[in-house]
């Protein structure tokens, strides 16, 4: 295998798999919408920090975190200001910073250069273009997203299921929630050259989801999302490597995919072998049964 590809591929199992976390606590939090249009709302800021610092990946990563959570902030001033629902709110703000990214970024291709900026990387991913020093950055981000989630793992946990309580026992509730966001937002930003912006939250989402099917044990959900959004990768990157140059990112959601699908219908399938299973009664003993 070649070294690029192994490359490559590690770093992008590790944030598949740290996708799937995130993503079962922004599943928990019905958060799922929040996400995408964090997402969406990280185009500006490549392109600002394209315009400001050119194309140093760090300038690039910068101005998309910020500009998410500038996206987040509109989700909750128009939420909390207005009379306006959330997802109202949601698609409002989603439309304003993906059509400014989108001008943006149509600007910049059509001026001098543009076309060789290779922002469009960050709207649909190409994970080919990782460069060795690129994936390490990665990797030791993801791995440290996965040590605060395993630190403050219960925390999150309270978060998720009972606020109120969480509340109760003395827990920095609001302290907590702002870290979870940041540390969605921040896989997010990191996700973008990998998955692009369009398809990072189902990156996100649909693993947790099929975990979500598998078992109600918060641990096993989170270890099973890790391992569904770890294979996606690898069924994104061999196909997008063996198979014609798929792209990345869009073959990786559709591997995540078809794994919800899997489980779904393994699921159904096992339900409905149980329910077969049961022993039936017959009318007679039916009715003993209600004259007790």
């Amino acid at each position: 295998m070649d070294i690029n590809l192994l490359s490559v591929l590690t770093g992008l199992i590790v944030l598949g798999a740290t996708s799937g976390v995130l993503g079962v606590f922004a599943l928990l939090r019905r958060k799922a919408l929040l996400s995408d249009t964090l997402a969406h709302a990280a185009l500006p800021g490549v392109c600002i920090a394209y315009l400001v610092g050119g194309k140093q990946l760090g300038w690039l990563l910068t101005g998309a975190f910020i500009s998410g959570l500038l996206g987040i902030g509109a989700v909750s001033v128009i939420t909390h200001r207005t009379r306006l629902k959330e997802d109202a709110a949601l698609a409002l703000t989603l439309s304003v910073f993906f059509g400014f990214g989108i001008v943006l970024l149509t600007g910049i291709q059509r001026w001098g250069d543009g076309y060789q900026s290779g922002l469009d990387r960050f709207l649909f991913g190409q994970a080919a273009a990782l460069l060795p020093h690129e994936v390490v950055y990665l990797t030791l981000a993801c791995l440290f997203i996965l040590a605060i989630v395993a630190v403050l793992f219960k925390e999150f946990a309270l978060l998720c299921f009972d606020r109120d309580y969480a509340r109760v026992i003395g827990l920095p509730v609001r302290l907590l929630d702002a870290l979870l966001m940041g540390l969605i937002a921040l896989i997010v930003v990191l996700g973008l050259q990998g998955a692009g912006a369009l398809l990072m939250v189902a990156l996100m989402i649909t693993p947790a989801a099929a975990a979500r099917l598998c078992t109600h044990r918060l641990s096993l959900i989170v270890g099973l999302a890790a391992l569904f959004g770890g294979l996606s990768a690898v069924g994104g990157v061999l196909m997008s490597a063996f198979y014609g140059r798929l792209p990345t990112g869009p073959v990786m959601v559709l591997t995540a995919s078809a794994l919800f699908l899997g489980v779904f219908l393994f699921r159904h399938l096992m339900q409905g072998e149980r329910q077969r299973q049961r022993p039936s009664l017959s009318p007679l003993e039916r009715g003993q049964g209600e004259g007790k």
